[in-house]
């Protein structure tokens, strides 16, 4: 499923001041300061699905963390325990990689964590979350469930929420949490490659906002930013369509990172303008991608690879709603490493 979007207008002054550069360098300055910071390398594949070239941001090997989302929960982290040294425990809900993030960055700053995971995530992500010293507790049912469990722990013990989404009445640590992903697109900046593509998958649309606010803040309104989202779940295409957020029911995916039924509000207030398609992709092209890029040398999940699937998978019409030839050079990120086994 394709959607040109029909409210595409240019990023704004208040875009800029949620996410842009400025915001892109300030978490990367903290960042820089941290002993297991390197930029992450990005991989040239030349003539990926007739383009002049695809060019792949390897999240993998974030900081030992495995995926991008090591740069957001962490750094949200970092600032509300700058606000409040002394503070009491954070807690987040997690499908595995933003838990990770949130315990590591609770680690760093002394400070207890509790991450409350889905029934259906592997047990890898728990054993990783211990060793990080968090505190794991499971809820029964999907990553929804154990929100809402997160959500009432912080309500009842006055614990310090860090979720990766947005809504009427908290978007501050989830703003952070953004801006800490926009430091990958800051380093991607340094080539000075100029694409004309970015491809990003969304789950709640935090990557995608990012990737969008930077995009337009660096080199304007001429790439074309297209969000991926699987077919089971396509709560932004959705709340696209709609003018809103919305919620999905949604159907079954194995693309479990990207299995998310509501936007972040904020995410959708960005990618509602700045997004200039959405695409949805199923789980059988999401693992097809995974393969190729294996075969160029980038060793991905299937929801890593998820963006790569939607470039293969635009059929000839959203191509040329997007002039997308053999002259243009994609952006891609490959948001996290093979998952290891439960």
């Amino acid at each position: 499923m394709e959607y040109l979007n029909p409210a595409r207008a240019p990023y704004t002054a208040h875009d800029r001041a949620l996410i842009g550069i400025e915001h892109a360098r300030q978490a990367r300055a903290h960042f820089a300061r941290h002993p297991a910071y390197r930029p992450t390398p990005v991989h040239t594949i030349p003539g990926l699905a007739g383009t002049l070239a695809a060019y792949v941001k390897d999240e993998s090997g974030r900081m030992g963390l495995g995926s991008f989302k090591a740069l957001g929960g962490a750094y949200a982290v970092h600032l509300l325990a700058g606000r409040d040294p002394g503070g009491p425990p954070f807690v987040c809900a997690s499908a595995g990689n933003h838990g990770i993030s949130v315990a590591s960055g609770a680690a760093d700053a002394g400070v207890a964590c509790v991450v409350y995971l889905g029934e259906d995530v592997p047990e890898a992500f728990a054993r990783r979350l211990r060793a990080l010293g968090a505190e794991v507790r499971r809820s029964a049912g999907d990553y929804d469930a154990s929100m809402a469990a997160a959500l009432r722990a912080a309500q009842e013990h006055g614990w310090r929420l860090v979720a990766d989404s947005s809504w009427e009445g908290y978007t501050g640590v989830p703003l952070d949490v953004m801006r800490g992903y926009s430091v990958l697109f800051d380093e991607i900046a340094d080539a000075g490659t100029a694409f004309t593509h970015v491809f990003v998958q969304a789950g709640v649309g935090g990557l995608a906002a990012a990737a969008a606010g930077y995009a337009r803040d660096r080199w304007g309104e001429q790439p074309k930013i297209v969000v991926v989202e699987p077919e089971g779940s396509p709560c932004l295409i959705e709340s696209a369509r709609a003018g809103r957020p919305v919620h999905v029911r949604g159907g079954h995916t194995t693309l479990g990172r990207l299995d998310c039924r509501e936007p972040s509000l904020l995410a959708h207030g960005l990618l509602h303008h700045l997004a200039d398609l959405y695409l949805t992709i199923t789980d059988g092209q999401a693992a097809e991608a995974a393969r190729l890029l294996a075969g160029h040398g980038v060793a991905l999940s299937d929801c890593g690879a998820a963006g790569a699937a939607g470039l293969l998978a635009l059929t000839p019409t959203g191509r040329a709603a997007l002039g997308l030839d053999d002259a243009s050079r994609v952006l891609l990120v490959g948001t996290e490493g093979p998952v290891e086994p439960a």
